[in-house]
């Protein structure tokens, strides 16, 4: 007892009050990085439970039952005109389009050549049933490699879907137009919907609510994935005298820029 009392007055109570003290930092500072650790861990668990709720919602309005019985009724509709080739065509296409749909709903990122081939098949099903009323050019420029760009499935679709109900088949007359140019600026993507139409709610209820809740869950996807991957997403709308415009932005990602990452 009086060797550790010695020891004590030897080494001077300034020393072992500054390991005390020492000791007692280290152990704030590491109860503070373990609680930071949980906050960060519980925070990518909602991002990643919002992300999926999110993704389960941008299935179910991707599959408007607005849009699927009406391409039904038009397939039903040429078998009865006796236009079978017409109906064969239109029922491999709308085939095509659900398994895209059905394939590509769970993952976070998928080619471009594969989303933009669903969005010609949407495009071809609604110029089948509309006829004249619109035109449409999709156009990827050669300076995206479609193989090797990956982007958000089912983020595209909802934009020009809305563009074709609220605008596109409101026009009165003939001669609406169509154009979706898919870009490489720099390290950026950028896809550029235009068109001619007017601006109008849908006629019909449900279908508007419909295309209202696909463009929001469209928004609050890529912000979600913004987040977590930082691609700068940006979505902006023009309207002039000459048309409407709706620009989605995002860095290029390729799949070296996602490891781990079911593409």
């Amino acid at each position: 007892m009086s060797f550790c009392f010695d020891l004590f007055n030897a080494a001077g109570w300034q020393y072992w009050l500054f390991f005390l003290l020492s000791l007692t930092l280290v152990l704030i500072l590491f109860r503070s990085r373990e609680n930071k650790l949980k906050k960060d861990v519980a925070k990518e668990i909602s991002r990643q439970l919002a992300l999926v709720h999110l993704e389960m919602h941008a299935f179910q309005a991707q599959m408007n039952p607005h849009f699927i019985f009406n391409s039904l009724n038009a397939i039903h509709h040429y078998i009865l005109t006796t236009s079978t080739d017409l109906a064969s065509l239109y029922l491999t296409r709308f085939a095509r389009l659900m398994r895209l749909i059905i394939r590509n709903c769970n993952k976070e990122w998928v080619n471009l050549e594969e989303d933009v081939e669903a969005l010609e098949l949407y495009l071809q099903l609604e110029q089948l049933r509309f006829g004249p009323q619109f035109e449409y050019q999709l156009e990827v420029l050669p300076a995206v490699a479609q193989q090797l760009t990956f982007i958000p499935p089912l983020l595209i679709q909802p934009y020009v879907q809305d563009v074709i109900w609220r605008r596109l088949l409101l026009r009165p007359g003939k001669g609406g137009m169509l154009n979706i140019t898919i870009d490489r600026e720099g390290d950026t993507i950028a896809v550029c919907i235009e068109d001619n139409g007017v601006q109008q709610d849908a006629p019909d209820l449900d279908q508007q609510s419909y295309l209202t809740k696909g463009i929001t869950i469209a928004g609050e996807r890529l912000q979600v994935i913004n987040e977590k991957y930082h691609i700068q997403a940006q979505i902006a709308e023009e309207e002039d005298p000459s048309g409407h415009r709706i620009k989605i932005s995002m860095l290029h990602v390729n799949s070296r820029m996602m490891p781990g990452h079911e593409v």
